[in-house]
């Protein structure tokens, strides 16, 4: 998918998360990428004629969500190890400060061969919250106790706990 797209300016923030984006929808297998990966993705991409300075910061830290912001707050990206991004998803931790920073590019502000990314990634994102869920030792135990008081009813349950109380 290389191509220049130098027509409409594009943030340098939203180049970041396009890239990402396509990385992680050509390698669904892969949960995160490298630094350097990302920064190659860009480099043949050619989003803009050339790649930015501020493309690398925007990378190491303007755009990653779970570190402190400096000065940027967006939530774009998340550091799943030392020197690996991923994209964020709902859901992820984040610096507090990071609170209402964007997470993803506006559609209407893409061409529409990169606004299709925005619907692919809700769907993405939303399988990842799914699959927390799912993998989540502690809300696996969600509902696991229903059947303890099955055949009391809780005020029941209460008052016999109370007995003999004064």
């Amino acid at each position: 998918m290389t191509h220049a797209t130098a027509k409409t300016q594009v943030k340098v923030a939203d180049e970041v998360w396009i890239i990402t984006a396509v990385l992680h929808r050509e390698q669904p297998a892969r949960s995160d990428f490298r630094v350097d990966e990302i920064m190659e993705r860009a480099r043949k991409e050619h989003l803009t004629p050339n790649l930015r300075p501020g493309f690398y910061v925007h990378v190491i830290q303007h755009c990653v969500a779970n570190r402190a912001p400096n000065p940027g707050r967006y939530r774009m990206l998340f550091e799943s190890a030392p020197g690996r991004r991923r994209l964020f998803r709902h859901g992820d931790t984040y610096h507090p400060a990071r609170e209402g920073g964007k997470i993803i590019p506006a559609k209407e502000q893409l061409t529409s061969e990169f606004g299709e990314l925005i619907d692919w990634y809700r769907e993405w994102s939303s399988l990842g919250i799914r699959q927390a869920v799912e993998n989540d030792p502690l809300l696996a135990l969600r509902g696991s106790g229903k059947r303890l008081w099955a055949d009391e009813h809780a005020d029941d349950y209460v008052r016999r706990l109370r007995a003999g109380w004064e």
